[in-house]
């Protein structure tokens, strides 16, 4: 039997509960691995135990980012909870000690570069020249983006013009250390990081959503974990 590889998969937090779109699991799990929905942990020792399960980590989207912000969030975002700041910090934390590769999805994006030290915009509509909304809470639609030539993502994606969802009202300022630009949209906003190895990839839109056509990006991740 092929093995499987064990991908965490962090959640949203609310009330005292833990949720998840079903999308995450389905994602993975047709891609390959097996997903393990992420605990909220709040010790790092317990965050350094849970790591040793897993080969790969998925963070999932979410609310609002809190660290590295270059202004205030809008009205119509919330702050992340700090129960999932924490634990998500300790798992990150826990996880980039090994090799074992990171997915970043929206939130997830924005945390990896957030914690390599880039920065953050609270809300991208008060910097992004053009007309792309990218939130459908404000009436934003699918749209295009483009693959840099030079990246990783090109390995995946040869058409290097892509069509994706967007809902995010927050977005890559500047780049975090260790990490480079892979994808924009045409009004210049950052739309895909990765590191130089491809160990940690994020992507702005939300790729489980559109499964099909995202699934050389699920199965390259799966490949990676169990490599």
């Amino acid at each position: 039997m092929t093995y499987l590889p064990r991908i965490g998969i962090t959640t949203s937090y609310e009330d005292g509960k833990q949720t998840l779109s079903h999308l995450y699991i389905q994602a993975i799990e047709r891609a390959g691995g097996l997903p393990i929905p992420v605990p909220m942990l709040s010790d790092s020792a317990t965050a350094q135990a849970f790591t040793q399960l897993l080969d790969g980590l998925l963070m999932t989207g979410g609310p609002g980012i809190v660290d590295g912000l270059v202004d205030a969030l809008p009205h119509d975002i919330e702050p992340v909870h700090p129960t999932r700041d924490l634990s998500d910090k300790l798992i990150y934390d826990a996880l980039i000690q090994t090799d074992h590769p990171i997915l970043g999805i929206c939130y997830g994006m924005q945390f990896l570069n957030a914690r390599h030290g880039g920065t953050i915009y609270g809300d991208i509509h008060r910097h992004a020249d053009g007309n792309i909304i990218h939130s459908t809470g404000r009436g934003g639609t699918a749209h295009p983006v483009r693959v840099a030539e030079d990246s990783y993502l090109a390995k995946l994606f040869p058409t290097l013009d892509l069509t994706v969802n967007t809902y995010h009202l927050q977005a890559v300022s500047a780049v975090g250390a260790g990490l480079r630009v892979s994808a924009k949209s045409p009004d210049g906003v950052i739309e895909a990081i990765e590191s130089p190895d491809a160990r940690l990839i994020g992507v702005q839109w939300h790729p489980e959503r559109q499964f099909d056509e995202m699934l050389p990006l699920f199965e390259d991740f799966i490949r990676r974990c169990r490599a």
